[in-house]
């Protein structure tokens, strides 16, 4: 299986500035780990789009797009679990 190529957005790196380092440093691992398998078990299709998917990492969650076309993940946004599906 090819990999695939992760990108960050520049609101999603900001995000992930005001995390914590430990809790940082799992979601920066769970999210190369996407490059190899971008559904892994425990991932989530979000209702309503067609490429959204999220996993778990503790209370954090992560929400990333996925183009099979182009071998892409792009991650779309990283934060607390009471806070992240708010627009």
């Amino acid at each position: 299986m090819a990999s695939y190529r992760i990108e960050w957005r520049n609101s999603t790196k900001k995000d992930l500035r005001k995390i914590e380092a430990q809790d940082r440093l799992r979601i920066i691992t769970a999210v190369e780990a996407l490059a190899s398998d971008p559904f892994p078990s425990g991932c989530r299709k979000l209702s309503g789009s067609e490429y959204s998917y999220r996993i778990r990492t503790g209370n954090y969650r992560i929400l990333y797009d996925v183009h099979s076309g182009y071998l892409v993940v792009e991650v779309i946004k990283v934060g607390h679990r009471k806070d992240v599906y708010r627009a």
